[in-house]
């Protein structure tokens, strides 16, 4: 009779150059056999000088990796850089249909992706995990995602091509990757829809490896995520739905954007002359509206990210998607949990490297931080690609700069993007 693995000697991480976007692959050494847990695998901007076919060449290198067998897959939530990979095609040559051959024992998503709760239902089920009531809300940010690309499709003028730029980022991550979720939803006979608290379902896969599921929370268990907000977003959404979908163009002059806005000689159209400044500024008005929903959008979305704690006897890996501070709040309120992120060795930077997904209160909580003369020093992985999203002169480039200099100063960092343009991934090996 063949004796159960006990705990694995080491993991390997494998941070893979998907630009902007996630994929990391955990091999766990075990006495018997490798256990192999894919986190993520997506992106919405793959770096300047890989070549076309990267996604499809890190799907063949994951599956050359784990044998043709993987373990599981983590999907932390929707958005198209994580999750984009996913994809499969007609003929069956995507970069999903390579992972999907790979059968993995167990596909586990946040809570809201679970399809057979009531539409009002607020918690976790003992029979599914999951609210449709999120869902739906999920659902119609994915279509005002549609709508605002579609927008963007029609060249609206008067909108500045900065304003523009974001717009198309943001919606273009936002909108549903049908394919991708409907391959996640089907490729394990096992999925797990997880919640704060809940188990993770990797229990049997990586004996010896405590699993916590730090977030995202239910809406029950978190004030920030209260009953009258969650109604307030959907209705929000939903709204916001409505109007773009309603709309068929509002008939006002088609005017570039001029050399001196203040000053503006409006030329054509169909307006009296008197009246087109007035075009010209809604027209700038809504772009700036646009922008505040799509911004809204990623913010909620990111919010329903799965964060992960990999636990041995002696180290501590987290790996929070793009959860940002709404769905933190709730963890860091507990002083246990606070305890336990004290002593993480390894962190999987947040959201790219934004400002908004390592929260001042987690990263100072890290005692393992320090200079390079540090015993033990705590590693950071970051993947990201630079120029992507978000400008230096308005503070909101990504990765942070701020960010960016803690990590380096603090921690040992692995950055992707500094990776050689001919490197795959970077390997970390870490003594378990």
């Amino acid at each position: 009779m063949a004796t159960a693995p006990k705990a694995p000697s080491a993991v390997t991480i494998f941070a893979y150059q998907v630009g902007f976007g996630d994929c990391f692959l955990l091999r766990f050494a075990y006495a018997d056999r490798p256990r192999f847990v894919l986190v993520d695998f997506g992106t919405t901007g793959l770096p300047a000088e890989a070549e076309r076919d990267q996604m499809t060449r890190i799907a063949m290198d994951i599956a050359d990796k784990c044998g043709g067998k993987l373990d599981a897959v983590v999907a932390t939530h929707r958005h198209a850089d994580h999750i984009s990979g996913f994809a499969t095609k007609a003929d069956g040559t995507g970069s999903g249909d390579i992972i999907r051959a790979l059968k993995p024992r167990i596909v586990i998503q946040p809570w809201t992706e679970q399809p057979d709760l009531a539409i009002d239902a607020r918690k976790p089920s003992p029979a599914a995990i999951g609210s449709n009531g999120a869902r739906a809300a999920l659902q119609s940010m994915h279509r005002v995602a549609e709508n605002v690309v579609a927008f963007l499709g029609t060249a609206p003028r008067g909108i500045d091509e900065k304003t523009l730029a974001e717009l198309r980022f943001i919606g273009e991550d936002n909108i549903k990757n049908k394919a991708a979720v409907k391959n996640l939803a089907t490729m394990s006979e096992k999925t797990s829809y997880v919640f704060h608290g809940s188990r993770s379902g990797l229990e049997r896969i990586l004996p010896g490896i405590k699993t916590h599921v730090l977030g995202p929370p239910t809406l029950e268990q978190t004030e920030s995520i209260s009953k009258q907000k969650a109604r307030d977003i959907q209705e929000y959404w939903h709204f916001a739905l409505k109007h773009l979908e309603g709309e068929t163009g509002d008939g006002a002059v088609a005017a570039s954007a001029p050399a001196f806005p203040d000053h503006i000689e409006a030329k054509g159209g169909k307006l009296p002359l008197p009246s087109r400044w007035l075009a010209y500024r809604t027209r700038r008005a809504r772009g700036e509206q646009l922008l505040s929903l799509v911004r809204s959008l990623d913010k909620q979305m990111n919010n329903t990210s799965v964060i992960l704690l990999f636990e041995s006897a002696h180290k501590k890996l987290l790996f929070p998607g793009d959860a940002q501070i709404e769905n933190w709040r709730y963890a860091l309120g507990d002083p246990k949990i606070m305890k336990m992120l004290s002593e993480v060795d390894v962190y999987k930077v947040g959201h790219h490297g934004s400002l908004n997904a390592t929260p001042r209160t987690m990263w100072d909580n890290f005692a393992k931080k320090g200079r390079a003369s540090k015993k033990g020093r705590m590693k950071s992985l970051l993947s990201t690609r630079t120029g992507k999203h978000g400008t230096i002169e308005a503070s909101t480039e990504v990765p942070r700069t701020t960010l960016l200099k803690e990590l380096t100063a603090h921690t040992c960092l692995h950055s992707t993007h500094t990776l050689a343009v001919d490197k795959l991934y970077d390997e970390i090996e870490i003594p378990l």
